[in-house]
């Protein structure tokens, strides 16, 4: 379930209110794409200007959706334990696959507490756990000596690793083997994972390339090594363009530019700059998605 190309899904709105019609033909365009997961409420699905129902809802109707066809992967991370566990359980009543848990953000953990948090949530809620370490967001780096002991739990079954640093991945991969599956969470980087023994990506440039992210990743599984490096280096202006400004804001303005869905975000997010909106336009009339 933990590989392969994943999309972290944007959350489409219209005048407020979370764009359904939108959301559905993005997921179709997603499993059509060859997308081999979806993750809603993440990062990129501004699962941090969600209100509760608005979060359930998004899960609910993207395993309704999806139908089955790919694992769901909900993100239902918290700052607090407890609510983390609240909304798991939700995600576990609307039979979603797994869930993504980001590092508890803003309390700032020790290795220690971290530890014990995705363990309590392991203990409350039976569903497979894919940790998620992004400590530019959340201003705490999980180590890869905690992963490791994360790694013994039963549930516990992969870790996005967003630092950026392949050094750090290389030693989780080290320490961990087959316990644990690696999967990058930058979308710079899984190339260069994959060579370390990485699975897979949850990846922001599915959003609007999913055919070419899932096409890289099911080369390199084939051992079609240069089909593999040379969509790496297709996608590489696509994934600068989409970090041009804080991420979702660069991917909501370019689906919207391709008529996807509304560029639509949620404050404290707002519009790109001008002139690096001209730039993210540039990149996608070069990269063939835009007329």
């Amino acid at each position: 379930m933990f590989k392969g190309s994943m999309v972290a899904i944007v959350t489409p709105f219209r005048k407020g209110k979370v764009d359904e019609n939108a959301l559905g033909n993005l997921i179709e365009s997603q499993i059509k794409g060859g997308t081999d997961a979806i993750i809603p409420c993440g990062t990129t699905g501004e699962s941090a200007t969600l209100d509760y129902d608005e979060h359930y809802r998004v899960i609910e109707l993207t395993i309704e959706v999806v139908n089955k066809r790919v694992p769901v992967i909900a993100g239902t991370g918290a700052n607090s334990t407890d609510e983390t566990i609240i909304m798991t359980k939700k995600a576990k009543e609307y039979k979603a696959d797994g869930v993504l848990l980001v590092t508890p953000y803003y309390n700032k953990p020790t290795q220690e507490g971290l530890y014990q948090h995705y363990k309590r949530v392991s203990e409350e809620v039976d569903i497979p756990i894919v940790l998620y370490n992004v400590p530019g967001r959340t201003g705490v780096n999980m180590l890869p000596s905690t992963v490791v002991r994360l790694a013994e739990i039963e549930n516990i079954f992969a870790i996005k690793e967003a630092t950026g640093d392949m050094k750090q991945v290389s030693e989780d991969i080290r320490i961990c083997g087959e316990r644990i599956t690696v999967l990058s969470g930058d979308d710079f980087t899984t190339f260069p994972l994959l060579c370390l023994g990485g699975k897979g990506v949850i990846s922001v440039t599915a959003n609007v390339a999913p055919s070419d992210v899932a096409g890289m990743i099911d080369a390199f599984m084939a051992g079609r090594l240069d089909e593999a490096r040379r969509l790496h280096y297709k996608l590489e202006p696509l994934n600068q363009a989409l970090f041009l400004e804080t991420n979702p804001m660069p991917v909501k303005t370019a689906l919207g530019m391709m008529g996807k869905c509304s560029n639509e975000l949620r404050l404290p997010l707002c519009q790109m700059s001008d002139t690096n909106k001209e730039n993210l336009r540039k990149v996608l009339k070069e990269y063939g998605l835009l007329a």
